[in-house]
Protein backbone atom coordinates (compact mmCIF):
# COMPACT_ATOMS: atom_id res chain seq x y z
CA UNK A 1 0.00 0.00 0.00
CA UNK A 2 3.04 2.41 0.69
CA UNK A 3 4.62 1.51 -2.25
CA UNK A 4 1.38 1.90 -4.58
CA UNK A 5 1.37 5.79 -2.87
CA UNK A 6 4.70 6.08 -3.00
CA UNK A 7 4.10 5.43 -6.92
CA UNK A 8 1.56 7.76 -6.95
CA UNK A 9 2.84 10.72 -5.82
CA UNK A 10 6.28 10.46 -8.11
CA UNK A 11 4.15 9.79 -11.05
CA UNK A 12 2.08 13.25 -10.37
CA UNK A 13 5.38 15.08 -9.36
CA UNK A 14 6.67 14.17 -12.76
CA UNK A 15 3.58 14.48 -14.59
CA UNK A 16 2.93 18.37 -13.19
CA UNK A 17 6.85 18.81 -13.92
CA UNK A 18 6.63 18.76 -17.51
CA UNK A 19 3.35 20.52 -17.76
CA UNK A 20 4.64 23.25 -16.03
CA UNK A 21 7.68 23.29 -18.34
CA UNK A 22 5.10 22.84 -21.38
CA UNK A 23 3.19 26.06 -20.49
CA UNK A 24 4.24 29.42 -20.35
CA UNK A 25 0.69 30.93 -18.74
CA UNK A 26 1.14 31.91 -14.94
CA UNK A 27 -2.19 32.59 -13.40
CA UNK A 28 -0.79 32.97 -9.92
CA UNK A 29 -2.68 36.48 -9.83
CA UNK A 30 -6.08 35.96 -11.47
CA UNK A 31 -9.27 34.87 -8.80
CA UNK A 32 -9.90 31.07 -9.69
CA UNK A 33 -13.28 29.42 -8.40
CA UNK A 34 -13.24 25.48 -8.38
CA UNK A 35 -14.72 22.37 -6.98
CA UNK A 36 -12.74 19.25 -5.68
CA UNK A 37 -13.72 15.57 -4.21
CA UNK A 38 -11.53 13.32 -2.39
CA UNK A 39 -10.56 11.29 0.58
CA UNK A 40 -9.74 11.62 4.73
CA UNK A 41 -7.87 9.44 6.43
CA UNK A 42 -8.52 10.52 10.11
CA UNK A 43 -8.23 9.26 13.86
CA UNK A 44 -7.90 10.97 16.78
CA UNK A 45 -5.64 12.16 19.45
CA UNK A 46 -5.46 13.63 22.78
CA UNK A 47 -7.98 11.39 24.44
CA UNK A 48 -9.28 11.28 27.71
CA UNK A 49 -10.26 9.43 30.47
CA UNK A 50 -11.04 6.14 28.53
CA UNK A 51 -8.79 3.29 27.50
CA UNK A 52 -9.17 2.09 23.76
CA UNK A 53 -6.87 1.90 20.75
CA UNK A 54 -7.91 3.79 18.19
CA UNK A 55 -7.33 3.14 14.49
CA UNK A 56 -7.84 5.23 11.45
CA UNK A 57 -10.28 4.94 8.94
CA UNK A 58 -11.31 6.59 5.84
CA UNK A 59 -14.43 9.34 4.80
CA UNK A 60 -15.29 11.23 1.71
CA UNK A 61 -14.91 14.72 1.45
CA UNK A 62 -16.17 16.80 -0.75
CA UNK A 63 -16.80 20.91 -2.23
CA UNK A 64 -15.33 24.54 -3.02
CA UNK A 65 -13.33 26.75 -3.20
CA UNK A 66 -11.79 30.47 -4.43
CA UNK A 67 -8.55 30.99 -4.55
CA UNK A 68 -8.12 35.06 -4.47
CA UNK A 69 -5.40 36.81 -5.15
CA UNK A 70 -3.32 39.79 -3.40
CA UNK A 71 -0.33 40.48 -6.20
CA UNK A 72 1.34 37.32 -8.18
CA UNK A 73 3.21 35.48 -4.59
CA UNK A 74 0.18 35.76 -2.18
CA UNK A 75 -3.24 34.87 -1.62
CA UNK A 76 -6.34 33.85 0.07
CA UNK A 77 -8.08 30.62 -0.02
CA UNK A 78 -11.42 30.14 1.70
CA UNK A 79 -13.15 26.66 0.82
CA UNK A 80 -16.51 25.05 1.96
CA UNK A 81 -16.54 21.04 2.28
CA UNK A 82 -18.29 18.33 2.96
CA UNK A 83 -16.30 16.20 5.26
CA UNK A 84 -16.24 12.42 7.15
CA UNK A 85 -13.96 11.96 9.80
CA UNK A 86 -13.91 9.52 12.88
CA UNK A 87 -12.20 6.43 14.01
CA UNK A 88 -12.22 2.44 14.26
CA UNK A 89 -12.01 1.51 18.03
CA UNK A 90 -11.72 -1.61 19.89
CA UNK A 91 -11.43 -2.45 23.59
CA UNK A 92 -13.22 -5.18 26.29
CA UNK A 93 -16.20 -4.60 27.70
CA UNK A 94 -17.27 -7.01 30.93
CA UNK A 95 -14.47 -9.73 29.46
CA UNK A 96 -16.21 -9.34 26.46
CA UNK A 97 -14.23 -7.99 23.26
CA UNK A 98 -15.80 -5.24 20.71
CA UNK A 99 -15.49 -3.19 17.74
CA UNK A 100 -16.23 0.36 17.16
CA UNK A 101 -16.25 2.43 14.45
CA UNK A 102 -17.54 6.24 14.65
CA UNK A 103 -18.13 8.03 11.21
CA UNK A 104 -18.20 12.08 12.11
CA UNK A 105 -19.62 14.63 9.40
CA UNK A 106 -18.69 18.09 9.31
CA UNK A 107 -19.29 21.33 7.27
CA UNK A 108 -15.56 22.50 6.95
CA UNK A 109 -14.89 26.04 6.68
CA UNK A 110 -11.32 26.86 5.85
CA UNK A 111 -9.53 29.97 5.57
CA UNK A 112 -6.36 29.74 4.20
CA UNK A 113 -3.49 31.70 3.51
CA UNK A 114 -1.97 30.97 0.41
CA UNK A 115 1.78 31.63 -0.87
CA UNK A 116 2.88 30.89 -4.91
CA UNK A 117 6.52 30.44 -5.17
CA UNK A 118 5.71 29.01 -8.51
CA UNK A 119 2.80 28.59 -11.09
CA UNK A 120 2.82 25.30 -10.18
CA UNK A 121 2.99 24.79 -6.44
CA UNK A 122 0.41 26.72 -4.04
CA UNK A 123 1.49 26.38 -0.32
CA UNK A 124 -1.07 26.67 2.40
CA UNK A 125 -1.63 27.05 5.90
CA UNK A 126 -4.91 28.70 8.23
CA UNK A 127 -7.41 27.80 10.74
CA UNK A 128 -10.15 26.20 10.04
CA UNK A 129 -14.73 26.25 11.96
CA UNK A 130 -16.01 22.86 11.53
CA UNK A 131 -19.68 22.29 12.69
CA UNK A 132 -20.80 18.93 13.87
CA UNK A 133 -23.82 17.68 11.11
CA UNK A 134 -24.27 13.74 12.30
CA UNK A 135 -22.69 11.11 14.03
CA UNK A 136 -22.79 7.52 13.02
CA UNK A 137 -21.61 4.77 15.49
CA UNK A 138 -21.33 1.40 15.00
CA UNK A 139 -20.95 -1.31 17.95
CA UNK A 140 -19.90 -4.87 17.78
CA UNK A 141 -19.44 -7.49 20.30
CA UNK A 142 -20.55 -11.20 19.89
CA UNK A 143 -23.56 -11.75 18.57
CA UNK A 144 -24.75 -7.99 19.52
CA UNK A 145 -24.53 -5.10 16.76
CA UNK A 146 -25.95 -1.78 17.26
CA UNK A 147 -25.78 0.38 14.20
CA UNK A 148 -27.65 4.11 14.76
CA UNK A 149 -27.51 7.90 14.33
CA UNK A 150 -26.43 9.23 17.23
CA UNK A 151 -29.04 11.91 18.65
CA UNK A 152 -26.98 15.07 20.90
CA UNK A 153 -29.70 16.42 22.33
CA UNK A 154 -28.75 15.48 25.40
CA UNK A 155 -24.91 14.58 25.40
CA UNK A 156 -23.13 17.52 25.55
CA UNK A 157 -21.11 17.46 22.16
CA UNK A 158 -19.15 20.34 21.26
CA UNK A 159 -21.00 20.94 17.38
CA UNK A 160 -18.53 23.92 16.88
CA UNK A 161 -14.91 23.02 16.78
CA UNK A 162 -11.98 25.07 15.63
CA UNK A 163 -8.81 23.56 13.91
CA UNK A 164 -5.92 24.65 12.02
CA UNK A 165 -5.20 23.36 8.21
CA UNK A 166 -1.78 22.95 6.24
CA UNK A 167 -0.72 21.88 2.98
CA UNK A 168 0.03 22.40 -0.47
CA UNK A 169 -1.44 22.46 -4.28
CA UNK A 170 -0.19 21.20 -7.28
CA UNK A 171 -1.75 23.01 -9.92
CA UNK A 172 -2.22 21.21 -13.07
CA UNK A 173 -4.54 23.71 -15.24
CA UNK A 174 -7.06 23.55 -14.67
CA UNK A 175 -6.71 20.27 -12.27
CA UNK A 176 -5.66 20.52 -8.90
CA UNK A 177 -4.25 18.19 -6.96
CA UNK A 178 -4.29 18.85 -3.19
CA UNK A 179 -2.65 17.39 0.01
CA UNK A 180 -3.81 18.75 3.90
CA UNK A 181 -3.19 17.70 7.18
CA UNK A 182 -5.20 19.22 9.65
CA UNK A 183 -6.33 18.56 13.51
CA UNK A 184 -8.64 20.29 16.07
CA UNK A 185 -8.17 22.81 18.85
CA UNK A 186 -10.89 22.78 20.83
CA UNK A 187 -12.10 19.08 22.41
CA UNK A 188 -15.28 17.50 21.52
CA UNK A 189 -16.42 16.95 24.66
CA UNK A 190 -18.42 20.35 25.57
CA UNK A 191 -17.89 20.74 29.60
CA UNK A 192 -16.67 17.64 29.96
CA UNK A 193 -19.91 16.06 31.66
CA UNK A 194 -20.75 13.81 28.30
CA UNK A 195 -20.65 10.36 28.68
CA UNK A 196 -18.81 10.22 24.56
CA UNK A 197 -15.18 10.03 24.91
CA UNK A 198 -13.24 13.47 25.11
CA UNK A 199 -10.96 13.39 22.07
CA UNK A 200 -9.85 15.84 18.77
CA UNK A 201 -9.88 14.85 15.56
CA UNK A 202 -6.97 14.70 13.54
CA UNK A 203 -6.56 13.85 9.48
CA UNK A 204 -4.95 13.46 6.68
CA UNK A 205 -7.03 14.35 3.16
CA UNK A 206 -6.04 14.01 -0.26
CA UNK A 207 -8.29 15.83 -3.23
CA UNK A 208 -8.97 16.32 -6.84
CA UNK A 209 -10.14 19.18 -8.56
CA UNK A 210 -10.63 21.86 -11.37
CA UNK A 211 -10.57 25.29 -11.37
CA UNK A 212 -11.95 27.93 -13.44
Amino acid sequence: MKKTIFMVVIATLVGSTIKAQNSGTDTRDALHFGLKIGANYSNVYDTKGDEFKADPKFGFVAGAFVSIPIGTILGVQPEILFSQKGFKATGVILGNSYDFTRTTSYIDIPLLIAIKPTPMITLLAGPQYSYLVKRHDKFTSGTTTIDQEQEFENDNIRKNLFCFIGGLDLNLDPMVIGARVGWDITQNNGDGSSVTPQYKNVWYQATIGFKF
